[in-house]
């Protein structure tokens, strides 16, 4: 199978590569109508692109969000990743509570899939580089290697993140491999800090992901409810 149009399109260009995943950037939208290329124009000059994931198969295989894949060719089979009707349900109940799909389709073989574009920036992390698990914040799951087990965990303190609005859940990768998360604001701006031993306190939920060795709780702003 020959493609055309892809990896030679000047318009595209490889933004990242880690493993077998690779994120292409549209360098401006074409797909525009004379209605809305102002918009495009601007928002080209300020980083908002399409970007898609591109994932090549040799043998291994990925877990991709559900709804998420645009095309696929050569040998590549699907599985729903639900085993019976209590993986269902289970799928169902995770997703509730973490706003992820209740179902992320699995893919493997031997060819290439590529993901639906989107608008947001997309990150990829090695989970060796977190110690083989990070905890992520919602909605930042794409997609990830086979190798890795996608599940949720809970909040260590209950209490304080239902009145922090924080929510009780979040989804966990751990493994070996590399995932691809779809986060509002890009790689470069994103800060980086190593706790050793001490506490740091966010404002929100402006954590994207954390190492799932930190303890992660919701406290009030001050000493007292009505002070909150």
């Amino acid at each position: 199978m020959v493609y055309s149009s892809l990896m030679n399109n000047e318009n595209i260009t490889t933004k990242a590569q880690l493993g077998g995943m690779q994120v292409m950037e549209y360098v401006k939208d074409m797909s525009v109508t004379h209605a809305s290329s102002k918009l495009e124009y601007y928002c080209a000059k300020m980083n908002i692109n399409k970007r898609q994931v591109l994932l090549n198969l040799n043998g291994n295989g990925y877990t991709v969000q559900s709804g998420a894949m645009q095309w696929m060719s050569g040998n590549v089979q699907m599985q729903s990743g639900v085993k019976g009707v209590g993986g269902f349900l289970g799928g169902m109940i995770k997703g509730a509570v973490t706003g992820e799909s209740a179902v992320k389709p699995q893919y493997s073989g031997y060819g290439q899939m590529m993901l639906e574009p989107t608008y947001r920036h997309i990150i990829l992390t090695d989970l060796a580089e977190w110690g083989g698990s990070v905890v992520l914040d919602d909605g930042l799951f794409l997609a990830c290697d086979g190798t890795v087990n996608v599940q949720v965990t809970a909040r260590s303190n209950v209490s304080s993140a239902l009145l922090g609005g924080e929510g009780l859940f979040n989804t966990m990768l751990t493994g070996q491999g590399v995932a691809a998360l779809e986060c509002v604001v890009p790689k470069e701006e994103l800060i980086e800090i190593n706790l050793q031993n001490d506490v740091m306190k966010i404002d929100g939920n402006m954590a994207v992901a954390w190492s799932n060795t930190l303890e992660f709780t919701v406290e009030k702003s001050g000493k007292s409810l009505l002070g909150s």
